[in-house]
């Protein structure tokens, strides 16, 4: 399957807490490095960064708890780790700031088990002022408990006389408010802030791998798959996630075959929508969010989507008659596919007769029987699994995202050579007329030549790919 991005944003309320569990050495078992972009500029900076923001919560009243900064956790393919530490992650911290304007500190870590390589990545949601903005009183100010300004010092006072616990003056020609930073960015709350985060990252992330194979790719909900869930560190529902993992890999390996058999992505995505996302929202608004409930809203998804599969007719092997290399190999390995698929659906058909057998083998001297039909069925669905896997192994080694990738790309290519040779079948005929010694209904129209052909379908293999080619301006340094 293809890889994906991981990319998560969270609220920071204690950024000083915060900065110092991601930097930590004793806390932190490989802790690689670490960068600051904010200390050349104050070293105090977060310090002063959150006690403005907790000043300004105060002061609007909001519910809750101060957000005084955000942080992205930043997932690494594994061929990361062969690069300088220090280059990777001063990369990383700097292509923000130059994109966002706002300081940033970093780090950079693996988990325990030496797994998931990973950047830790908090930046301001505010940019330090060039001056700080300061406000002189001009008569006495008061403030109560709340810090919120009342009109006269009576209001602050109790019985006594005193100055109520909490209350205090602001005298005139004081400073009564103080600002270091400007108003927080919106776009840092939006949603879309996050997709274009991933999207900008999966790009600087490619751009270090030279394999186009491996690859990441930003997870498009609109597409016919179900993206995986990242397991964290000690979560401790482990087993359920994998199992809930399991599920979804089953249903887009499901999703591979019903593309190559024919199923139009319209009626995939029809079953995703109708039997999973609305059947998962109704149930969530109901009973909660139950683990083992989606799992089995979705393999009654995946059940429906294969009985689409057993109904459709493959459609027609194209034979081209133009010599096109390219178009060739695509349906070459089409073939293949369809090949996999074939056998698929003839271990189904197995499976299915033995367990009507297994139905029927009851009593106590069919122990020996319904234990070697068992084993039949359990070798007949490890070999179906391996060969709808072999469906997106072959499409990926193709050079190929996914299979729904490739089936677009053949079919826009399947359109071109038609066209092809339908123009050449009636400059043929035409051609005939001619030394027949008849006149033509038109000219003879030119024939498509090979190398604009092809150019046009190596142009379509790439748009499906969709990931940037080039190599970064610093892949040498992280090289070294």
């Amino acid at each position: 399957m293809v890889r994906h991005t991981f990319i998560q944003m969270t609220k920071i309320h204690d950024v000083g807490g915060r900065i110092g569990y991601i930097t930590s050495v004793e806390k932190q078992e490989f802790l690689y490095v670490t960068y600051d972009t904010a200390e050349p500029v104050d070293e105090e900076y977060w310090k002063k960064l959150a006690k403005e923001n907790q000043k300004e919560f105060r002061k609007s009243g909001t519910e809750g708890k101060c957000i005084e900064a955000r942080e992205l956790i930043i997932a690494l393919p594994e061929n990361y780790t062969e690069y300088d530490p220090e280059s990777v992650l001063k990369e990383f911290t700097d292509a923000f700031k130059k994109e966002y304007g706002v300081e940033c500190i970093s780090a950079l870590h693996h988990n325990k088990t030496k797994t998931n390589y990973h950047i830790h990545l908090i930046f301001s949601e505010r940019q330090l002022l060039p001056e700080p903005e300061v406000k002189i009183a001009t008569r006495n100010m008061f403030y109560d408990e709340t810090g919120k300004k009342v009109r006269t010092k009576k209001e602050i006072m109790d019985e006594d006389g005193n100055i109520k616990k909490g209350c205090s003056i602001v005298k005139k020609g004081e400073v009564y408010e103080e600002h270091l930073f400007g108003t927080k960015d919106p776009r840092f709350k939006g949603k879309e802030f996050l997709a274009e985060a991933k999207q900008f990252y999966t790009n600087i992330i490619n751009l270090h791998i030279q394999d186009p194979e491996k690859h990441l790719k930003v997870f498009s909900y609109k597409s016919v798959y179900l993206p995986t869930k990242k397991i964290g560190k000690n979560n401790p529902k482990v087993a359920e996630i994998k199992a809930d993992n399991a599920a979804r890999r089953e249903w887009n390996q499901t999703a591979d075959v019903a593309l190559v058999s024919g199923v139009p992505e319209e009626k995939i995505m029809e079953v995703k929508r109708e039997d999973i996302q609305k059947a998962t929202k109704e149930s969530v608004q109901k009973k909660g969010w139950l683990p083992g409930l989606f799992r089995s809203i979705v393999n009654k998804a995946r059940e429906k989507l294969q009985g689409l599969i057993r109904t459709m007719k493959l459609p027609p092997k194209p034979i081209p008659q133009v010599d096109i290399d390219v178009y060739n190999r695509m349906v070459k390995l089409y073939q293949a596919l369809t090949a996999e698929y074939e056998i698929t659906e003839k271990l189904d058909k197995t499976i299915l007769q033995l367990e009507r057998k297994l139905d029927r083998a009851t009593g106590l001297f069919k122990a020996g029987e319904r234990k070697q039909l068992k084993e039949q069925i359990a070798r007949a669905e490890a070999s179906k699994d391996k060969h709808e896997k072999a469906i997106d192994i072959k499409v990926r080694k193709a050079g190929y995202p996914d299979v729904q990738s490739f089936m677009q790309v053949l079919r826009k290519s399947k359109e071109l050579v038609t066209k092809y040779d339908e123009e050449l079948r009636a400059w043929k005929e035409e051609v005939a007329a001619i030394k027949e010694g008849k006149q033509p209904h038109r000219r003879p129209p030119k024939a498509p030549e090979k190398k604009s052909l092809w150019e046009q379908l190596a142009r379509l293999k790439k748009e499906a790919q969709k990931q940037p080619q080039r190599k970064h301006q610093h892949l040498k340094e992280l090289e070294r």
